[in-house]
């Protein structure tokens, strides 16, 4: 077997769409089934998981480093538009919400936090609603904690204040 070079590093933080945010804390090699496997360890905090990703699968299966500074940027203009709410039945929206956050796509992430936000003065959000916008935000805080070097909780406050300061001018017109 050849060996792949190793695109990420000990110590750099990766997204891994289907769980987040995670940061390779070991490169190691593995005999499994009888075949040399080169691997990433990856640590995810949040949900104290670890996970081994092979280096000839990392591209395949959308392990990317984090975002650049303009998708970071883009992101959280989206968090500016307008809420999108499409008329579907819910079960179809919740499956498509949950595809955009499986993704790991910043700039689709920022749009399901987007549109599943509720300002206070609004109606409740049902559970599943709110279970979606929690994953979702806590998804795009994750990597903008990582990016900004702060933690989750901080990056979560930044991103609601965007969505307090935008809503007003989107559910005024709807009353």
């Amino acid at each position: 077997m050849e060996s792949s070079a190793a695109i990420f590093d000990v110590g750099d933080y990766v997204v891994y769409p289907k769980h987040g945010v995670g940061r390779v804390i070991e490169l190691q090699n593995s005999e499994i089934a009888g075949m040399q496997l080169e691997l990433y360890v990856l640590r995810f905090e949040k949900e104290k998981m670890t996970l081994r990703v092979p280096f000839n699968k990392a591209e395949s299966v959308g392990m990317r480093k984090l975002s650049s500074d303009k998708t970071l940027k883009d992101a959280m203009e989206t968090l500016k538009g307008k809420p999108k709410v499409k008329r579907t039945m819910w079960s179809r929206r919740a499956q498509e919400y949950e595809t955009k956050i499986n993704s790991g796509d910043l700039i689709s992430i920022a749009e399901v936090t987007r549109d599943l936000f509720r300002p206070d003065d609004q109606p409740e959000q049902s559970y599943s609603e709110r279970q979606i916008f929690e994953a979702a935000s806590s998804r795009l805080a994750r990597e903008l904690a990582a990016m900004e070097k702060t933690d989750e909780p901080t990056a979560l406050i930044k991103i609601l204040e965007v969505l307090k300061e935008c809503a007003p001018q989107w559910y005024e017109s709807v009353e």
